[in-house]
Formats: C-alpha cells, sequence, structure tokens
C-alpha cells in the first residue's frame, strides 16, 4: 500500500473480510515500508514509548496499530507480516496463550530452515541468543484472529533509539538493555525470508480479492487521522 497508515488498515479490512465471510478463509501477508514510521500499539501512550521531539524534527510519522503491544520503528529491512486466521477452524485459538505459541512456533520452524537457533523469549518475542528479531502481536474478533509482527533482516537498528525510549514494560530477558544492545538482525535476504514464510504457512494461492478499496477508506477515516494515533499522548 503507499503508506503506511493504509497497511495497518488492510490489516484490520483482511481481519473483517474474514468476519464477514460465511466460511472460513485464512492468509499471509507482508509488506515493508518505504522510509522509516513508527507503530505504536492500540494502547500505547505516546509520551511513554516515542521520542516525538525527534520524529517531528525528521518527519517520521507515527500511526496506531489495532493490536496491543509497545511501540516500534519499521521501515526498509523490517518485514512486517500478517496472519489471519479462523477460530472456528481452530478454536484453540481463542487461547492467546497458545495463540502466540501456535503462530511462533510455525515462525521459528520457517526461519530455523535458514538460521538455527531462533527461540521465543517473553510472550511473544523471537531471538536469537540473547537478541530480538521479532517483535509480535494479535487481536481476536469472535471467528477469526488477526496476529502480526515484523522480521528484522537488514534494518539500521541505530534508529530505535532515536524514535523510541525506554518501553514502560519489559521483559524480564531484556534486563533493561538500551534498544541497541537489545535488537539484532537476522542474516538473511528479504526474498529468502519471504519465500521461507509462504512454505510454512502453505501459502501457494493468491487472495482472490483482497479488500483495497475497504483499507484505502478505512485508512481515510481511521488510521491516517489524529484522532486515532494521538488518542493516547
Amino acid at each position: 500500500m503507499p503508506t503506511v497508515a493504509e497497511d495497518l488498515a488492510l490489516d484490520e479490512a483482511l481481519l473483517e473480510a474474514a468476519e464477514a465471510n460465511p466460511t472460513p478463509i485464512e492468509c499471509l501477508r507482508w509488506w515493508e515500508p518505504t522510509s522509516l514510521a513508527v507503530v505504536v500499539g492500540r494502547s500505547s501512550r505516546l509520551s511513554a514509548e516515542v521520542s516525538l521531539a525527534n520524529c517531528q524534527a525528521d518527519g517520521v510519522p507515527v500511526v496506531r496499530r489495532t493490536s496491543g503491544g509497545a511501540a516500534i520503528v519499521a521501515g526498509p529491512g523490517c518485514l512486517m507480516y500478517s496472519l489471519v486466521l479462523s477460530i472456528e477452524s481452530r478454536p484453540e485459538l481463542r487461547d492467546v496463550s497458545f495463540a502466540h505459541r501456535f503462530v511462533l512456533d510455525h515462525m521459528i520452524a520457517s526461519i530455523a530452515r535458514l538460521v538455527p537457533g531462533v527461540k521465543c523469549r517473553g510472550t511473544s518475542d523471537l531471538v536469537i541468543g540473547d537478541k530480538k528479531i521479532s517483535g509480535n502481536s494479535l487481536r481476536q474478533r469472535r471467528r477469526n484472529l488477526l496476529y502480526h509482527g515484523t522480521l528484522l533482516y537488514d534494518f539500521p537498528l541505530e534508529t530505535i533509539s532515536r524514535y523510541l525510549i525506554m518501553p514502560p514494560r519489559m521483559p524480564d530477558y531484556r534486563a533493561a538493555r538500551s534498544h541497541g544492545e537489545f535488537v539484532a538482525n537476522l542474516p538473511l535476504k528479504g526474498a529468502a525470508l519471504r519465500a521461507a514464510l509462504a512454505v510454512t504457512w502453505a501459502a501457494d494461492v493468491t487472495y482472490p480479492d483482497p479488500p483495497l478499496a475497504v483499507a484505502k477508506q478505512l485508512a481515510q477515516e481511521k488510521y491516517a487521522t489524529a484522532a486515532w494515533n494521538e488518542q493516547l499522548k
């Protein structure tokens, strides 16, 4: 999509399309911003997680997603992936802890084909050693689940400390390390990472009619508005 706001809107549009479909429909998508952006969680307070002065000085947009979790910096070299999974077909996904394990086990299996040693730490982080390479969050609806996250592979890691402050909540394994000490890139190319995800999730059929127009309208009315993005300062 042309903007990060529209990409976030498309995630929600795909979830709502699955909710409205009479039969279960699941999908995998990935996207990668063409420039830097800060994406905050549904309940994130901007003043507690984001260096707003630096974002404003550098023209880096701050946008809010529909799922929980803490703020991230995204951009080229950070692959964003999204899954819509059917709770009707997989009722065990109603349990949030199981949903995290289910998706992240698949993600680990996908990456392990290319890079050994990836494991889950905290609630929903993927790490190599003690360095975070992926953060993830979810949103449940009645019949479906949206699970989405990040995969760092060629990202300018120094930008994270410029645009984010230390988060108010941290997993124990982080041990109060700075952003620069805490994160790392996967030693992979983006094309290899995308291909591995497609194989793991058996994503071999093109989505027939993605709700792009719905996403554009949703972005205009919600994701690109100050009322949504700045609601919790």
